[in-house]
């Protein structure tokens, strides 16, 4: 089995390109001696770049994806220009001059070009004055000549090679023209020994085409695979769009948590694991479905349970300052990491006669009450003091009780006092950049998109967090599962932890 992963070099791969590469992936090594090819569409200098491509290539190693051979269709610019000839001598395809969407709206209209009797010697003439670059060849494209009146608009004499004088980001000025995408595909599938390709649905109409093609040039047939679209609530993926957000200022770049590019997921806290475990299970379906992100992401919390440590954060605003009695004075005892995966290893837990508790755990407290402080045992609330206006607790005592029933009390959160137990992080969340489940061809993207997507909130965790790298995914308890962004030591005194979404609306 020979696949091939064709992206264009004009921007970085997002969760859309995720199904195709990891399906091609999956077909091309589920048996032994498969091939996967990753070949570079770079026929439209205009919007290509190395620095895509140097990213695409980046994002497919970050999926676990190691294609055995990468190409480009540059590479068979000269093969390809052979190929067109051929057409033509074989009076399979036509020179045309019409004026930009003039010959599209012929097309529509099943209408003839004007043009689409030219010989066989004229049309080269003018194929040679396009390849020359030359203000008359740039007025020309090369057309297939195949049904100008079929009900199928793929057939109906498609542009098949065209000017552009824009230096290619690897062939530079050697070519000045190119051929389009619909040529190169079955052309190239057949020259590399492509067996299966796999295409969107949106391409369905242009199996014909495909076809066409390599009968016309004599190329070896190749099987084709339509599958759905990965389509996922309130998210944009068309390159143009994603491009204007992140040219905008609406994100940080194409890296940011809330983009559905392959980097900013994984940013986000997704696993390649999950990633790919949700994908292989739709598998090549052709039924469209507009996902949810909520069955992702519960895949992806399976995957990052019993790997995440648990620690302890409290927001800082109006934290709640309790003075305990029980306690001599500071002391610190060992804990596991995670209650069942004891390879995780162990944490230090810190005690001492004054703790702090968030104000949203304090308020639900009665004077009087048993509760349950986590990794320490249970206390009584004793008193409770407001601030002036009885709004916000601003204080408590507690007396601990280490031999109650942790059964039916309530379980809260806290953090000794201790300087060095109160680490500084930012605890970060997001949502939806777009308001709109689905985004139609006329609905303009200005008008749906969030106002504010990032919430951030200040927070003390435990000394355990000192010891964590970036990227590392742990589960603050009681708050879910985060992963760590930036670290203390590499930008200011505040550690970043961005929010991983559980699968719950």
């Amino acid at each position: 089995m020979v696949t091939r992963f064709p992206p264009e070099p004009s921007g970085y791969l997002h969760i859309g390109h995720a199904k195709a590469a990891l399906l091609n992936d999956y077909f091309a090594h589920k048996l032994a001696g498969g091939k996967l090819i990753c070949r570079f569409d770079d026929t439209n200098p205009s919007k290509e770049s190395m620095e895509f491509e140097d990213s695409i290539l980046h994002d497919l190693k970050l999926m676990e994806i190691i294609p055995e051979k990468i190409s480009h269709s540059s590479d068979y610019f000269q093969e390809m220009y052979d190929f067109a000839l051929h057409l033509i001598k074989n009076d399979k395809a036509f020179a045309d001059d019409s004026e930009l969407g003039k010959g599209d709206e012929s097309r529509k209209n099943r209408l003839p070009s004007q043009r689409r009797d030219l010989g066989i010697e004229e049309t080269l003439e003018h194929f040679a004055e396009m390849k020359s670059g030359s203000e008359e060849g740039r007025r020309w494209c090369i057309r297939a000549r195949i049904a100008y009146d079929s009900p199928n608009g793929t057939l109906r004499d498609p542009v098949i090679y065209r000017c552009n004088l824009i230096p290619h980001h690897r062939t530079g000025n050697q070519w000045m023209i190119y051929p389009t995408y619909d040529f190169c595909a079955p052309i190239l599938d057949s020259v590399e020994g492509v067996t299966l390709a796999l295409r969107t649905n949106e391409y369905r109409d242009r199996n014909a085409q495909y076809e066409w093609m390599q009968d016309a040039l004599g190329l070896r047939k190749v099987t084709i695979w339509d599958f759905s679209r990965f389509n996922l609530v309130r998210t944009v993926l068309s390159k143009r769009k994603l491009t204007k957000i992140v040219d905008e200022g609406k994100v940080w770049g194409w890296d940011d948590p809330r983009m559905p590019t392959i980097r900013g997921i994984l940013r986000r806290g997704m696993t390649v694991p999950a990633l790919r475990e949700f994908i292989l299970k739709q598998g090549p379906s052709r039924n469209i479905l507009n996902l949810e992100w909520g069955a992702l992401w519960a895949m992806n919390k399976k995957c990052i349970d019993l790997k995440a440590s648990r620690h302890t954060a409290i927001i800082q605003e109006h934290a709640v300052y309790c003075r305990v009695s029980g306690i001599s004075g500071p002391d610190m005892t060992m804990k596991p990491k995670h209650g069942k995966n004891p390879d995780l290893g162990m944490k230090r837990i810190l005690y001492d006669k004054v703790i702090v508790l968030e104000q949203a755990d304090a308020q639900t407290f009665q004077q009087g009450e048993e509760i349950t402080l986590m990794n320490w045992g249970n206390a009584y609330v004793r008193s409770i003091i407001k601030d002036e206006i009885g709004k916000f607790i601003i204080a408590m005592d507690l007396e601990l009780h280490l031999d109650g029933d942790v059964r039916k009390t309530k379980k809260v959160t806290w953090l000794a006092t201790t300087s060095q137990n109160l680490i500084p992080v930012d605890i970060v969340t997001f949502d939806y950049l777009i308001t709109k489940d689905k985004l139609e061809k006329e609905d303009t993207l200005e008008n749906f998109l969030t106002p504010v997507t990032e919430f951030r909130s200040q927070a003390f965790a435990d000394y355990n967090v000192m010891e964590l790298l970036p990227g590392a995914i742990i589960q603050f308890e009681r708050k879910g599962y985060y992963k760590l962004d930036v670290a203390c030591k590499e930008e200011g005194p505040r550690m970043v932890f961005f929010d991983i979404p559980s699968g719950k609306s």
